[in-house]
């Protein structure tokens, strides 16, 4: 089994005027992504606002996403709580040829390791063709993977349960499966977690870091000078200080417009926050235009 490794995008949702999905800017976007730099995009993350989207614009874009030039690059997040639509949507996405899963356990309700590793079983059996990276992020779960519900499930469905997304960082630095993937969740860790051995990042900013991110991994792969990772970690710590989904549409429609296009109760930043962010980018030598300099 080959491992999942690089430097991921949890890429973005275009949407139009009414909220409704535009699944062509959607997929453009993602696609760009790819050419600048990252090995590929998880589609329907947290930052692609999946919670909000319906199941039907879901299954639409996957319809045409089967026909991208880069469709075996892109990880499928389900965004359900339901495991009954997270099944139909999975069993949905294999009849396309996706196999490859972004999954967070389900949100509001408490629960322990014990049924998280049912809730994954139970995905496992009915999708057993599927590759599935476990999303850790209690803040927005409520729950946190332990190492010990990681191994167990791991050791139940080695080849289904292939990595993890990190984002509560209570793993990355212990965590050690052979043949497994371990991504961060911020660019801030994407240098110190290969050093430990993970596979590379799958963050929300890097929707517009993708060229830094890759230069920052591919530079440690080559035993070259990190010359790109200062200024990387800078630029996600700027965005730190916002909402990120909030920021990342704010930063775009600098170019397009339709960025700013938005589900409730999300929202763009407001004026103040906007110039503070771009204000602090600008500092940085870092633009919608000019990304690169070091």
């Amino acid at each position: 089994m080959t491992k999942i490794s690089g430097i991921f995008a949890a890429s973005m949702s275009v949407l139009n005027p009414d909220f409704s999905l535009n699944v062509k800017k959607t997929i453009e976007h993602a696609e760009k992504l790819i050419d600048q730099g990252c090995h590929g995009t998880a589609i329907f993350g947290s930052t692609g606002q999946a919670q909000l989207i319906s199941i039907a614009e879901k299954i639409d874009l996957l319809n045409k996403l089967s026909e991208s030039k880069h469709r075996d690059k892109h990880m499928i997040g389900t965004g359900l709580n339901s495991l009954t639509e997270t099944i139909n949507l999975m069993k949905i996405a294999n009849s396309l040829k996706f196999n490859k899963f972004l999954i967070m356990p389900p949100a509001y309700y408490k629960y322990t390791d014990k049924e998280v590793i049912k809730f994954y079983s139970k995905l496992v059996e009915s999708s057993p063709e599927s590759k599935i990276v476990l999303y850790n992020f209690e803040k927005l779960s409520g729950y946190k993977f332990s190492i010990d519900c990681v191994e167990t499930l791991v050791k139940k469905f080695p080849n289904q349960i292939v990595g993890v997304k990190d984002s509560t960082y209570n793993l990355f630095e212990k965590l050690k499966l052979e043949n497994f993937s371990i991504f961060p969740g911020s660019e801030l860790k994407l240098l110190r977690g290969l050093e430990l051995g993970c596979s590379g990042i799958i963050t929300a900013t890097c929707n517009v870091t993708a060229e830094l991110s890759r230069r920052v991994y591919d530079d440690f792969f080559s035993k070259n000078d990190q010359k790109f990772n200062k200024k990387l970690c800078d630029v996600r710590s700027a965005f730190d200080k916002f909402n990120l989904i909030s920021g990342l549409h704010s930063f775009y429609s600098q170019e397009d417009q339709i960025y700013k296009n938005i589900l409730p109760p999300l929202r763009v930043l407001n004026e103040n926050e906007e110039k503070e962010l771009f204000d602090k980018l600008k500092f940085l030598n870092f633009t919608i235009k000019s990304r690169m300099a070091a």
